[in-house]
């Protein structure tokens, strides 16, 4: 149903007061009801049938969401909610909970400031549940708790009013300990929920009622009304029609958040400085603080869709400044300019064009052709980018894929372009020399669904590989000084290698400091952090890039010519840990140090071409000098089974190379913690279930890597260097058992 045109005015007019405005997400663990829980908040908004929602599903629109039964894609939709004679906006996103598509929850927080969880009361914190709180903290996004399906412990579980309360109060612990412990440290108390604060919610989405104890006290409803409701099978319909009629769900939640969720201009005061490393007393710094939209145009594109007729449809964050159609724009990245064709806000799969729109909202761009997620796009040429948006989880699983007709072999490349494009945690790989192109996704399902799309919704047959394991390459002790030549020999780099000590690598993988950033001025918050972690001051102040996670430190003195080269060794520092010297297969936990260089003295004989070969040849050479090794990829599982099952799943482990972390029990069922490398996890679902006649089920908890067994690493290089076609490297010291 298109949006009314009374309520895009609305929008329009709401867009323009921030303090009126609050852009928010679900967030949850799988089938635990975002999905039915929007639905009632759109019907509340006017803008579909109250009877249909739950069943709709109007933000799952893709068939292939509606055939499987859970969210794929992060979906927008603006609204309109009254709190006390006071319209306010509400620019909400609804985000995946399968773990395979935790890059769209990723991105979406980048976009929004404040975060409804959903936990479900039977199954109460799981390990998504986790996973997604991790990726709001990380953004500095404010959560609030909605307890969702709490009609079951009444009808299936039968519990009392005192049981209900300590499930309640332990799913409230529980999510405070990961506030706790996930928080940065000013918001670890300040953020913390609780009932009496009304930052806790209670309710059941499918059947649109909600309270909380502010609401309680204004109604004097009470949790005894919702057992009444559920006590009687007969006329049980009607009562719980009464009791969604006096306890509304979109007005008990969206209340809550409009009380406890920040709006743009409070948000953006502490969230810019975590995410824009610009300098915040400059005019463009100013207006992102503080949400002016009469600043620069500042626009953070999240997600990507093509559509037929408009292109490329960039979502995303408008953070300062007022954007309007038409309007010349850069991509600060792409270094390039655009024209902004049409402004969108949003209603599920549908966009409504404005003439513009101002800082603080979430919207929808047509003409940004070479935008990307991540993509900082500003009326301002010149800007600093937007922190990189990485996801805390990489891709472990690819895929060789081609064309089943080779005449569709052009159009699969463009298609792959695509899909890598709409979603940046699928890495797309084309060959086109050797006709190979490869996929990485997050899991199996990720890639069968990436796989069904190109069919269904690109047109193109295709044929796929068996899984493939993405390692990581990594070296076991430092290299000496390697020189690598320019092709015309009037250019030197000497640079040596050695590994990241865990102390820097924590600092990165907690989200301390970005895993992917180019240090072009003072980065004092950077080198603080590692300079706590051991790292040296003067050797702080040295850093150039970080990429994935390893990092470039300039260690030269007096060079006059760096400037002008050293954005051109950094790109060949990239392209190295991208593409390692052993396999071709992304590195891990590098450091380079740029010791020396000797450039010719005219600049045409220093160039792209003469540079790039010579440090990537330089870098190559120090690492493969510093006995290399392979890592692989690792899952961290919560099994959940009955008891008996206990020694078939260990079983199962162990002939999977995996590891029994911990094992609990609760009653009759075991919560079972395993460690399995990812190149035995293929076919795990089936045969757990064969295991467990089908009474297992299993979640990903935590990716890792570690060093790859010795008496496999030679084996596995080898594998994968004759898999891609590369030439055996010679003299190559592998590690030996005391590495």
């Amino acid at each position: 149903m298109a949006m009314d045109e009374k309520i895009v005015d609305k929008i329009v007019r709401l867009s323009r007061e921030p303090e009126h405005i609050r852009n928010i997400c679900t967030s949850a663990h799988i089938d635990h009801g975002k999905t039915t829980f929007s639905d009632s908040l759109i019907a509340g908004a006017g803008m579909m049938s109250y009877e249909s929602a739950g069943k709709q599903l109007v933000l799952d629109f893709k068939p292939d969401e509606q055939a499987r039964g859970i969210t794929i894609d992060a979906a927008n939709v603006s609204m309109v909610h009254d709190l006390a004679g006071q319209e306010y906006l509400i620019n909400l996103i609804d985000t995946p909970g399968h773990v395979d598509f935790g890059g769209d929850v990723t991105r979406a927080m980048r976009a929004i400031d404040g975060t409804i969880l959903l936990v479900d009361s039977v199954e109460s914190v799981m390990p998504q549940t986790e996973t997604v709180l991790r990726q709001a903290l990380k953004e500095r996004v404010r959560p609030v708790l909605f307890i969702n399906k709490v009609d079951r412990l009444i009808r299936e579980l039968k519990l009392t009013p005192d049981k209900m309360q300590e499930r309640f109060l332990k799913i409230i612990t529980l999510v405070n300990k990961l506030i706790s412990h996930l928080a940065e440290p000013e918001f670890k108390d300040k953020w913390q929920i609780d009932v009496n604060s009304g930052t806790v919610a209670f309710g059941s989405a499918f059947h649109k009622w909600a309270l909380s104890v502010p609401y309680m006290k204004a109604t004097g409803l009470s949790f005894k009304d919702v057992i009444e409701t559920y006590s009687d099978a007969a006329g049980q319909e009607e009562r719980i029609k009464e009791l969604a009629n006096k306890a509304p769900l979109h007005s008990v939640v969206l209340s809550m958040s409009i009380k406890h969720h920040p709006n743009p201009k409070q948000a953006q005061s502490y969230r810019i400085p975590k995410l824009w490393h610009g300098e915040l007393e400059s005019e463009t710094g100013k207006s992102l603080v503080s949400c002016d939209p009469n600043g620069p145009v500042v626009f953070v594109c999240t997600k990507i869709v093509i559509d037929k007729n408009a292109g490329e449809v960039a979502a995303g964050r408008l953070f300062s400044g007022t954007v309007k159609q038409g309007q010349e724009l850069f991509l600060i990245g792409a270094k390039k300019q655009v024209r902004a064709q049409q402004v969108f806000v949003y209603n599920g799969p549908k966009r409504e064009q404005v003439d513009e729109l101002a800082a603080g909202n979430v919207i929808g761009l047509v003409g940004l052709r070479g935008v990307f997620s991540g993509e900082t796009v500003s009326s301002v040429p010149d800007i600093e980018p937007f922190e990189a948006i990485k996801h805390i989880f990489e891709p472990v699983v690819t895929k060789a894929i081609e064309a089943k007709r080779p005449s569709d072999l052009p159009k699969l490349v463009e298609v792959l372009r695509q899909v890598s494009k709409e979603d940046p945690t699928l890495v797309v790989e084309i060959n086109e020399e050797t006709g190979e192109h490869l996929i990485s996704g997050m899991g199996e399902l990720h890639l069968e669904v990436i796989e069904n799309r190109i069919l269904t919704e690109k047109g193109v047959e295709v044929k796929t590989s068996t899984p493939i394991v993405v390692y990581r390459e990594a070296i076991a002790k430092p290299s000496p000084e390697f020189e690598g030549k320019s092709p015309n020999k009037h250019n030197k780099f000497y640079i040596k290698v050695g590994p990241m000590p865990e102390a820097y690598a924590d600092v990165i993988k907690r989200g301390d400091i970005a895993s992917t950033m180019r240090l072009k001025k003072k980065e004092e918050d950077v080198w603080h952090k590692l300079e706590a972690a051991g790292m040296e001051s003067k050797t702080t102040r040295r850093i150039k890039d970080i990429f994935n996670g390893n990092m470039l430190i300039d260690m030269t003195r007096g060079q006059v010519h760096i400037g002008e080269v050293i954005e051109m060794v950094m790109d060949a520092f990239e392209d190295v840990m991208k593409f390692g010297p052993i396999t071709r297969e992304p590195c891990r936990n590098v450091i380079a140090y740029l010791m020396d260089m000797k450039l010719h003295e005219d600049a045409i004989h220093r160039g792209p071409a003469q540079v790039l070969p010579a440090v990537r040849e330089s870098l190559r050479g120090a690492m493969l000098n510093a006995v290399p090794m392979l890592f692989e990829p690792l899952q961290v599982l919560q099994i959940d089974a009955p008891a008996s099952y206990m020694g078939a799943i260990s079983k199962l482990i162990q002939n999977r190379r995996g590891q029994l972390l911990e094992m609990t029990q609760e009653g009759e069922m075991i919560t079972v913690k395993a460690k399995l490398p990812v190149a035995e996890t293929f076919g795990l679902t089936s045969d757990l279930r064969s295991a467990t006649e089908g009474r297992a089920s299993f979640y990903v908890v935590d990716q890792l890597f570690e060093k790859l067994p010795f008496e496999l690493q030679e084996k596995v290089s080898q594998q994968i260097r004759e898999r891609k076609g590369i030439k055996l490297v010679e003299g190559v010291a592998m590690p030996s058992r005391g590495e």
